[in-house]
């Protein structure tokens, strides 16, 4: 293993456990077990050796939105303790690469995606584990099926075998002010609650990955149990 720059560690360190420690906070304040919510560290576009300085300083699960970039990561990284993510957009002819890599993808929209998730992961013998991403301000410039189609979607991917559903995911529109945000995340709490009211075979709805550096405490307060956050960790990105 390559000798860490301690400095660099050490900041990491303070930047991890300053955002757990708000996350921890907020879950507190809404009379949650802080325990049923995770850090996921948004680490697209930082390198290799800062990941692995991240995973030193105690980062768990990553986040990554770009399958090339994610590949070669997960290929220098594979002897450390990690969980892999995948958050970004995911096309179609990138799902053979994914269920290799990922524990959890997030941002399932679609019946054709499912399908093909299902199909590539049969051939390794795998039950991936997915989120559906929902978009719920109907932003033509972000991914996600419509809320009034999720539960087609949901009730569609408890046929597949080879998928195991988790919960949700939503990415609201961009607000300077978290208070904005809330409606959003308190929109997709409802949708799932609605949902594991049906009862719907081979589905699970535990999860809700919303929230991130901006608002991931307003998130918190609204039921998420995955935050991605980034920029609070390592920095703006160039």
């Amino acid at each position: 293993m390559l000798s860490f720059d301690t400095d660099q560690i050490d900041s990491l360190k303070r930047r991890i456990h300053e955002i757990q420690e708000r996350i921890n906070r907020a879950a507190e304040k809404a009379e949650r077990d802080p325990s049923s919510v995770r850090l996921v560290t948004v680490s697209k576009t930082i390198s290799v050796e800062r990941i692995r300085m991240a995973i030193e300083a105690g980062a768990e699960i990553f986040g990554e939105n770009y399958v090339q970039e994610a590949q070669n990561k997960f290929s220098a990284l594979s002897a450390l303790s990690a969980t892999w993510h995948f958050i970004g957009h995911l096309q179609r002819n990138k799902a053979r690469y994914v269920v290799r890599i990922f524990d959890l993808i997030h941002s399932v929209d679609s019946t054709r995606l499912a399908d093909e998730l299902n199909r590539q992961a049969s051939k390794i013998n795998k039950i991936q584990s997915i989120l559906i991403q929902v978009n719920l301000a109907g932003e033509k410039t972000k991914s996600g099926i419509s809320p009034e189609d999720t539960e087609m979607l949901v009730r569609h991917v408890s046929t597949l075998p080879y998928l195991s559903l988790q919960g949700l995911m939503t990415m609201p529109p961009y607000f300077n002010a978290p208070e904005k945000v809330r409606p959003y995340f308190r929109q997709l709490r409802m949708l799932r609650d609605r949902i594991m009211d049906m009862s719907i075979e081979n589905i699970g709805m535990s999860e809700l990955s919303m929230g991130m550096t901006g608002d991931f405490e307003t998130a918190v307060a609204e039921g998420a149990t995955l935050v991605r956050v980034g920029t609070a960790i390592f920095g703006a990105r160039a």
